[in-house]
């Protein structure tokens, strides 16, 4: 096994990517767009805001198509699309998903479409359809592509305020279920020419019940850029944080992945959830029980 595997070397280069996001964000913000947070927002006066989101599942479907598993990939897709909606305080409305593929297969269609349907029904979105493409000579015989379209609606005055965080705001972390939807193309490497644990396809979790339980003033749900790519998006200007570490356990599966790859403890942090699928930034009086306390909100030196 090659020393010090990297998400990079996978051939994902999240570096790259914001380098190339810098690029186009002048184009973005043109557009009236804002770069940088979960979903983009349009206020519509006097109703509130509606929301939206699009996502895919990356290359976890190569792993559904290695072990022949495809259901939970459909509820990765709108778990993934409600999580980035409901840490603006969306409550999902409608969701639409596209499906591309070489040659379809209608078992394996079948089979995504349920889990799609199924955690529609549980965020209550409706499913209003979608758009299926086979496309021979893009697409490998067997593969497939699946990206997801959400759109929710905040009510007048709920969407979050950053200007709320402040110094000494406890950060509270919710429990990933495993991997969820991020770093599968350094996972596949770590596995290359091995056995494909099943727990990899554990789906991910959606947190839209407990954003609506909780109290909190922002939230970060951790996804491609682990923590550190993702919890600065819900802290204002000014002010960092401060990770503990030793609060949680981190799940075996990334132990295993770890070690199995001789990753760097930075390459881990920084490509994967850990076990912590969702940060809470909320008030010290506020801080939720049976949740673990990761941290703290810090100024900035």
């Amino acid at each position: 096994m090659p020393e010090g595997l990297s998400y990079a070397a996978a051939g994902v280069d999240i570096a790259a990517y914001e380098a190339a996001l810098e690029r186009v964000r002048p184009l973005i913000e043109g557009a009236a767009g804002r770069v940088g947070e979960f979903a983009g927002t349009y206020e519509l006066p006097g109703l509130g805001h509606l929301v939206a989101s699009a996502d895919g599942v990356g290359t976890k479907i190569k792993v559904a198509i290695a072990l022949g598993r495809h259901r939970g990939i459909g509820a990765d897709l709108v778990n993934h699309c409600v999580n980035d909606i409901a840490v603006m305080r969306a409550r999902p409305l409608f969701f639409l998903d596209y499906f591309a593929t070489g040659k379809l297969d209608p078992e394996v269609f079948e089979d995504v479409v349920a889990g799609i349907a199924s955690a529609c029904r549980e965020a209550h979105a409706a499913l209003l359809g979608g758009e299926t493409a086979e496309m021979p000579g893009l697409y490998a015989l067997g593969d497939y592509d699946l990206a997801g379209f959400i759109v929710g609606l905040v009510d007048p005055g709920r969407l979050p305020d950053a200007a709320a965080v402040k110094p000494g705001d406890l950060l509270v972390g919710l429990p990933s279920a495993g991997l969820h939807t991020n770093g599968f193309s350094l996972v596949r490497k770590v596995f290359e020419g091995m056995p494909l644990p099943e727990e990899l396809l554990t789906p991910h979790r959606s947190y839209l019940a407990d954003l609506q339980e909780l109290r909190w003033k922002t939230a970060a749900h951790v996804t491609g850029g682990g923590i550190p790519g993702n919890l600065p998006r819900a802290l204002p200007p000014g002010l960092g944080y401060r990770l503990d570490r030793s609060a949680w356990a981190v799940p075996g599966i990334f132990q295993e992945i770890q070690e199995r790859g001789r990753v760097s403890d930075e390459e881990m942090l920084s490509t994967f959830n850990l076990g912590i699928g969702m940060v809470l930034v909320v008030d010290p009086q506020a801080a939720p029980a049976g949740y673990p306390v990761i941290g703290e909100v810090v100024a900035q030196a």
